[in-house]
């Protein structure tokens, strides 16, 4: 009697729009993060915000008392007013040396004419002297030009420094650097900040702003799809706390891989707008690679040496087995695309392929995921 033939499950052949998706995980963080120091060392005055508050950008968050900056800018300002008050002498200086320098120079042009016109008439020596005090004066002249060029630079030199000093008295007055939500506040009234440009261990913050109106999201992209990630593409995040998906956008990567983990960190940006995420919370994130529309396709596991150089498949063709080589294309989860090999409507081998062979006869079945197969 002959031997029984075997039941083999079985699919069919047939077009498909297939759609290479990777889902990676990855934690939210705040668009911009960043500590508030203080520029300059001082008591708190006052702080104004608090946990949770929502600020924009520029909204005063804290005062701090610098009496030392008070005295400075005093200081200053009286430095500005002991320059113009030395400008003013110098400019007097000038003048009464350009009237000297003017009379000197008149009485020995004069004294040196009647010593041409009639000589003899004046002594030599008093024409020498004449000539003297005309150099005497004309260098009395420069010199108080000089002293005046001084005082107008001491003066620029005195509005600097007062500036300056506006300048440090207004990093007593801290701002928002962006619109954003207080995350933590470190002082208290009467707090001593000191500088931030103080050592770390020194240095305390005033308070942690986070701008949480844009999220970001930082994904390990492994190599293999490397190539298909362009900035700009969305891309569909999942949160799967608040049962929500939402609608973000690649907006940069390292193009640079990890050597250690082989992946290139690549930045997704989900607006915010609700407030509805929150820093911290899980998502995934669905990036869509590539889309092949109306192709021919099978099951993946209908295919024996999936990813190696020799890939073929089991035909049933009139009840009997024959070992077809194939060529594949995109590859999901489910079904991968035929390039060659395969008709539509051939059956083909599903499941484990150990035991059987070439021109066996079989009985084949419908796999039981056929009839609810979605393609797509």
């Amino acid at each position: 009697m002959a031997a029984e033939q075997p039941t083999v499950p079985t699919a069919t052949a047939r077009p498909a729009n297939l759609t290479n998706e990777l889902v990676l995980t990855a934690e939210f963080t705040p668009y911009q993060d960043v500590d508030v120091m203080a520029k300059v060392a001082g008591y708190v005055k006052n702080i104004r915000v608090d946990i949770g508050d929502h600020v924009r950008e520029g909204d005063l968050l804290a005062t701090l008392e610098v009496p030392e900056l008070q005295n400075e800018m005093a200081k200053a300002s009286a430095g500005v007013a002991a320059a113009q008050a030395n400008i003013t002498t110098a400019r007097a200086a000038v003048t009464r040396a350009e009237a000297g320098a003017n009379i000197a120079h008149l009485s020995f042009q004069r004294i040196q004419d009647v010593s041409v016109n009639q000589p003899g008439l004046v002594p030599k020596q008093e024409v020498d002297v004449a000539q003297a005090h005309d150099l005497e004066a004309a260098a009395q002249l420069a010199s108080a030009q000089s002293a005046l060029r001084s005082a107008q630079e001491m003066l620029t030199e005195a509005e600097s420094e007062r500036q300056r000093t506006v300048t440090m008295l207004q990093y007593a007055t801290i701002r928002a650097p962006f619109t954003g939500v207080i995350t933590k506040r470190y002082a208290n009234t009467g707090s001593m900040i000191q500088a931030g440009i103080s050592s770390q261990t020194q240095a305390m913050p005033v308070v942690r702003l986070a701008q949480n109106n844009l999220l970001r999201l930082t994904l390990p992209v492994p190599v293999s799809a490397v190539a298909d990630i362009h900035n700009g593409n969305s891309v569909e995040v999942n949160v799967t706390t608040l049962n929500r998906t939402f609608a973000g956008k690649i907006t940069r990567s390292a193009d640079s891989l990890e050597t250690s983990t082989r992946t290139m960190d690549t930045e997704v940006d989900v607006p915010n707008t609700d407030g509805s995420l929150v820093p911290g919370m899980y998502a995934e994130v669905h990036l869509h690679l590539a889309t092949h529309s109306n192709v021919l396709s099978i099951p993946v596991d209908a295919v024996e040496g999936l990813g190696t150089t020799v890939q073929h498949v089991y035909l049933v063709r009139e009840g009997r087995l024959h070992l077809v080589p194939v060529t594949v294309g995109l590859q999901t989860p489910a079904r991968v695309e035929i390039i060659s090999g395969l008709h539509a409507g051939d059956q083909v081998v599903v499941g484990r392929h150990s035991g059987l062979s070439e021109d066996e006869g079989v009985v084949p079945r419908p796999a039981s995921y056929e009839a609810n197969d979605n393609p797509s």
